[in-house]
């Protein structure tokens, strides 16, 4: 359908999983792609290869979106690249799941500064083309577990909780200039991570969601495409959940 004809759309941790399947979802709507990630080259270079048999237009960009002065440094190879930034998917995420009692300070901070730091230092520098094209859509990946808290995960529900507030706060900042600001909570998704779980846990999960599904890539693909898109022109500050009914 062409949702994303001719935008240019920066993903961060798109090498695997839920970033993976935005970054081809994105191409098949027509978009031009650019992607950071922090882990190994062969993913991103795979990738790469795949959507570009597609006709894609689209890189991959190595980059520590936790750190300030990359995130400016990524923004800027991007427009040098593209041109400009149309849309922009804080995806950056990691775990460090521990109870309060066990988890070390080493472990908070690392999942602040990947999973929320990195959204401040994206935003901000991708403010500067997208005030200056006066239009632009953010969305920021956060997670049910940032409403509704989780045992063992205080630092990631504080991190993806952090997240929702930043999005709130800056679509009241830049909606004057047509730039969007909208959050995606997804609830359990099934990817590569969740493949080495216990089946059986994985099951009474399915079980208590009322879809009776876990979700997939794609479930949260399509939301970001929504979001992305001229269909979502009047929504912003918000945050949308993609759970199958696991929080209501």
């Amino acid at each position: 359908m062409d949702l994303l004809k001719n935008k240019v759309v920066l993903i961060t941790g798109a090498s695997r999983g839920i970033g993976k399947a935005i970054a081809q979802k994105c191409i098949q709507e027509g978009a031009k792609v650019a992607f950071s990630y922090m882990g190994q080259d062969e993913p991103a270079i795979e990738l790469c290869k795949e959507l570009t048999a597609k006709g894609g237009l689209v890189k991959a960009f190595k980059s520590d979106a936790s750190n300030f002065d990359a995130a400016q440094v990524l923004v800027d190879e991007v427009v040098a690249e593209f041109g400009t930034i149309d849309v922009l998917v804080n995806n950056a995420g990691i775990t460090r799941d521990t109870l309060l009692m066990r988890m070390s300070e080493e472990q908070w901070d690392e999942v602040i500064n990947i999973n929320l730091k990195s959204v401040f230092n994206l935003t901000k520098a991708v403010q500067r083309p997208m005030l200056k094209a006066r239009s632009g859509s953010i969305i920021n990946m956060s997670s049910v577990v940032g409403v509704s808290g989780n045992a063992g995960q205080a630092n990631y529900a504080a991190s993806k909780a952090g997240m929702i507030g930043f999005t709130k706060s800056i679509a009241q900042e830049l909606g004057s200039r047509n730039i969007r600001c909208n959050a995606i909570a997804p609830g359990f998704i099934e990817t590569e991570m969740t493949a080495s779980l216990d089946e059986k846990v994985v099951q009474e999960w399915r079980t208590s969601i009322p879809l009776k599904r876990g979700g997939t890539p794609d479930d949260v693909a399509n939301v970001v495409l929504f979001l992305g898109s001229e269909m979502s022109t009047y929504v912003t500050g918000q945050t949308l959940h993609v759970c199958g009914g696991m929080l209501m």
